[in-house]
């Protein structure tokens, strides 16, 4: 039984704010975004703020705020600034109030929050709140069908080197590629390598009001941003092309 005395510990949410566009967050996101007292997000190193960015209309004056400054690094699990970030979330949960942290897309895939949510999910009630990530908004955003029928869909880091990413990309059913940035010159030569380059798809801030869809061979690497992704569509779709329009009624269905 909790003593008189005792405060009761605040809830942590992963909360998953969809690629971008605000209405794309879900009913539940919203709610919870609109009433927790504190709120967290990323700050990345070059001053960009997209979490907070795509749901500040929603922002309440009243909440506390918490910005997570994160570097652009590839192994960033043992950094000590996530250390940092989850102590501070922790002394507002120790105290009883409910903390929402901002995850771009889907929280668990690919997310910042894993690392928050490594250090503090033993400790403190946690919900995690699914978003809709980029790597499946990019495709209904270029018009394309990820996958039909018994493809495999495989979802690559541009960071990978050279000799993995001809491993991973080597005979795909179906693509997503991601973190480009500074690596799309290396993951353009692979895939020109691989003869994939007339199936890949590029796309940039996905939903956001800066999406920007554009041919693979007119891209100037250096214009690349982090927050762009390929898209490699189904390897039937590109055998035979009129085979999407013409799937049965009932596919959908079909698990």
């Amino acid at each position: 039984m909790m003593c008189a005395t005792e405060t009761k510990l605040g809830k942590l949410y992963g909360l998953g704010i969809g690629p971008g566009d605000p209405e794309l967050l879900t009913l539940k996101a919203h709610r919870i975004l609109t009433t927790v007292p504190v709120i967290a997000y990323p700050c990345m190193e070059n001053g960009k703020v997209l979490a907070r960015a795509i749901v500040a209309d929603y922002i309440q004056a009243n909440q506390i705020e918490i910005p997570i400054p994160l570097p652009f690094s590839v192994e960033r699990s043992s950094q000590p600034y996530y250390d940092s970030a989850a102590a501070k979330i922790a002394s507002y949960l120790q105290a009883g109030q409910d903390v929402a942290v901002l995850c771009e897309g889907e929280p668990m895939l690919y997310g910042s929050f894993m690392y928050l949510f490594q250090r503090l999910a033993g400790q403190f009630p946690t919900e995690v709140v699914p978003g809709i990530s980029s790597t499946l908004a990019c495709a209904d955003m270029l018009g394309v069908p990820l996958t039909f029928r018994n493809d495999v869909l495989t979802m690559i880091p541009a960071t990978l080197n050279i000799a993995d990413l001809r491993v991973k990309l080597r005979g795909v059913d179906a693509a997503i590629i991601l973190k480009l940035g500074r690596h799309f010159a290396k993951v353009y030569h692979v895939l020109e390598e691989l003869g994939l380059l007339e199936r890949a798809h590029y796309i940039e801030y996905a939903t956001q009001p800066t999406q920007q869809i554009r041919q693979m061979r007119e891209i100037t690497p250096e214009t690349v941003p982090y927050w762009s992704l390929i898209v490699i569509p189904s390897r039937g779709l590109a055998q035979n092309p009129s085979s999407f329009s013409s799937l049965p009624d009932d596919l959908a269905l079909k698990r």
